[in-house]
């Protein structure tokens, strides 16, 4: 069952899928349709948790799923993941590699591949105040205090110190 996303507690199971492009205004009708029909028709609604989902800054898909009850199944990961690989075909957007950076850039929000972020850095196109994204995080929780964060707390900040 679809919930509002701020009914999912603080420990509920998150995914971030960042998309390696802005999605357009008239596609974000339809992903939240699609992605409404995937969470109430497929056979998801037979895990017993409820699920929200939000997209933001008009490129990061995030699901967020009520796991206290019971755990998740290999089921639920794998239907997950191939709505996600139709997603991406559909969208011709990958949303699958966690690897790459998203970070802000003023009001916007950018997406390198790795490779390319480290030559942004290397030509100070970034700073110690860039905030990035952290799109590794596993909880409702950390995406409200862990997921955008100055690029010195994460991972990403050793490149600074090259």
């Amino acid at each position: 069952m679809i919930v509002d996303f701020d009914n999912i507690p603080n420990q509920g199971k998150v995914f971030v899928f960042p998309s390696s492009r802005k999605f357009y205004t008239h596609e974000l009708t339809e992903l939240n349709q699609h992605i409404s029909s995937f969470l109430t028709e497929s056979d998801l609604k037979n895990e017993g948790v409820t699920y929200a989902f939000d997209i933001r800054y008009q490129r990061f898909i995030i699901f967020a799923v009520d796991n206290t009850v019971q755990n998740l199944s290999t089921h639920f990961y794998n239907t997950l993941t191939q709505f996600i690989q139709d997603l991406e075909k559909k969208h011709n957007v990958v949303l699958l590699d966690k690897i790459n950076v998203c970070y802000k850039q003023g009001e916007f929000v950018q997406y390198k591949e790795l490779d390319e972020f480290k030559n942004l850095v290397k030509n100070r196109g970034v700073s110690k105040k860039t905030i990035v994204f952290n799109n590794l995080i596993n909880t409702k929780e950390e995406l409200e205090y862990d997921w955008e964060i100055n690029i010195t707390d994460s991972w990403l900040g050793r490149l600074l110190k090259k």
